[in-house]
């Protein structure tokens, strides 16, 4: 078979994407519209874990205090405050993170800022770390 074109020995493709840090290790983004199969963020779901076996572990009296827990598993009072609130969660995010279909900027990072408690304001994003309205509700 002959060509009638030489084929040209180096190929470019430009594919537009973005590295963005999550839990630790870097995970590409594809821009709007390119579909992208998504995995569980490890990070996330072991946090969402931990912070209801907390929870059930202060629920049954097994820890008086927030404080004799965080004593017990060696961390600090306020991460492990930090991370309980993420037991105020709406279902449909805790479903949506267990199954990998979270929002790509929904990491840990953001969750363990100030934490909006109403399901609403958490679906529409609003997480505006800081703002006086939030704090009044975490």
């Amino acid at each position: 078979m002959i060509r009638a074109t030489a084929v040209p020995e180096t190929v470019t493709i430009h594919v537009p994407f973005r590295i963005v840090k999550r839990g630790g290790r870097k995970e590409m983004h594809m821009p709007d519209g390119a579909a992208l199969p998504r995995s569980t963020d490890s990070t996330l779901v072991k946090a969402l874990a931990r912070a209801f076996r907390w929870k059930r572990m202060l629920e049954s009296g097994e820890f008086a205090t927030i404080g004799e827990l965080a004593e017990r598993e060696g961390i600090a009072v306020s991460y492990l405050t930090r991370v309980l609130r993420l037991t105020l969660l709406a279902p449909d995010i805790v479903e949506a993170i267990l199954d990998g279909t979270q929002e790509p900027d929904r990491t840990l990072s953001q969750l363990l800022e100030t934490l909006p408690t109403d399901w609403q304001s958490q679906r529409r994003g609003h997480y505006r770390p800081g703002s006086a309205t939030d704090l009044a509700r975490s």
